[in-house]
């Protein structure tokens, strides 16, 4: 089973969760909207802003993934999800994808109040 940490009050965010807990994952996933429920990133060593800078999933083995690679560990979860995954693990796409995603997240996270409250309560 993994965790899926995300941004329940970012619509794109909302909206590509939404899309996967319409799917049958190979194993459960727990789904924690930290946005509206920060208590639930408790014990996990992660703050709510980093929670909400970039999306957190804590993998089968316990380790907590972000970035990239947590989208990868998510993918993987799905059938017909898991070649992307294995696409976007290639070397040279991974670095891009990884660059691609953190301006993303950047602006993204600096558009939103409420992810801008979140440093102020840190």
């Amino acid at each position: 089973m993994i965790s899926v940490y995300y941004d329940g009050k970012c619509g794109l965010c909302s909206k590509e969760i939404n899309f996967f807990k319409r799917r049958t994952p190979k194993h459960p996933i727990l789904w924690h909207d930290i946005a509206n429920d920060p208590a639930q990133l408790e014990g996990t060593g992660v703050s709510q802003a980093e929670a909400l800078m970039f999306m957190h999933v804590r993998d089968a083995e316990g380790v907590m993934r972000t970035e990239v690679d947590a989208f990868i560990a998510l993918w993987r979860q799905f059938s017909g999800w898991s070649l992307l995954s294995w696409f976007v693990s290639l070397p040279g796409i991974y670095q891009l994808a990884g660059v691609l995603y953190r301006m993303f997240a950047k602006v993204r996270f600096n558009r939103y109040p409420h992810c801008q409250a979140s440093l102020e309560e840190a």
